[in-house]
């Protein structure tokens, strides 16, 4: 099997870039037949490339992924990069469901000297963010923290699952199919984790700390009521290299 002929495999089965992904195939499957066709079997039934050549790239950064754990989308980028523009060269940052640790390492690599530290609920991804080098902490959004953070945070970022319940089903199938739902399902109306990230942060960051979120390109409007009544001034919208809005970021006063 070629890369000629893969690539006409995974553009028939919907992959875009079917050209890169089979070149990045034919050099995880290091030579090996066999691993090459069932690389191929796999990807053309929706499973990420990511999962399968084992990293993304995320900010210049190479991202290790795990089977079974969310794939860092480069849609998230704009965040990270205003996240460590944001982290003082000493500060202290927390990354909230940092699911690869692909935030995490973005912050680490630009800020070396701050303090860098996540938060995971999902032991798959947790080990994955471990494996990348990131300082996890098994548990819910702010509840592991270590107690000599609280008040101290320069900056908090979180891409916490915002897909309403119902939309779901429009999400990409092979998305679906493969990725964990505890990464996607926001609850109703999307903002269920968003609100509790907002309520709760407040106490962890220092006045002029800024909180960076993740977010559906309605829920700007739906969240900024919270983020007013918990003290949040200066919000800012992020928004993608196609102009599409991916966040806000906001400092506490």
């Amino acid at each position: 099997m070629d890369a000629a002929s893969i690539t006409t495999r995974l553009r028939a089965a919907g992959c875009v870039a079917a050209a890169e992904e089979a070149a990045a195939l034919v050099d995880a499957a290091g030579g090996d037949p066999e691993r090459l066709a069932a690389l191929v079997e796999r990807r053309c039934n929706g499973e990420p490339l990511a999962w399968l050549v084992g990293s993304v790239r995320f900010c210049g950064e190479t991202i290790v992924v795990h089977p079974g754990v969310y794939v860092p989308r480069w849609q998230t980028q704009p965040l990270a990069e205003e996240a460590a523009r944001r982290l003082p060269p000493t500060g202290a940052a927390a990354d909230l469901c940092t699911g690869a640790g692909a935030i995490a390492v973005v912050l680490a690599r630009r800020r070396p000297l701050a303090r860098v530290v996540a938060t995971e609920l999902d032991r798959t991804a947790a080990d994955c963010a471990r494996a990348n080098g990131v300082a996890v902490i098994d548990g819910d959004l702010f509840d592991p923290l270590p107690l000599d953070l609280r008040g101290r945070l320069d900056v908090v970022t979180a891409v916490v699952p915002y897909v309403p319940t119902d939309a779901l089903h429009l999400l990409p199938r092979d998305v679906l199919a493969h990725e964990p739902r505890l990464a996607l399902d926001g609850g109703q109306d999307g903002l269920r984790l968003l609100r509790r990230v907002v309520a709760e942060a407040g106490p962890w960051m220092r006045s002029g700390g800024s909180l960076l979120l993740e977010l559906g390109a309605d829920q700007a409007d739906q969240l900024a009521p919270d983020l007013r009544l918990k003290g949040f001034v200066e919000v800012e919208r992020l928004v993608d290299e196609e102009g599409d809005l991916r966040g806000v970021c906001a400092r506490v006063r």
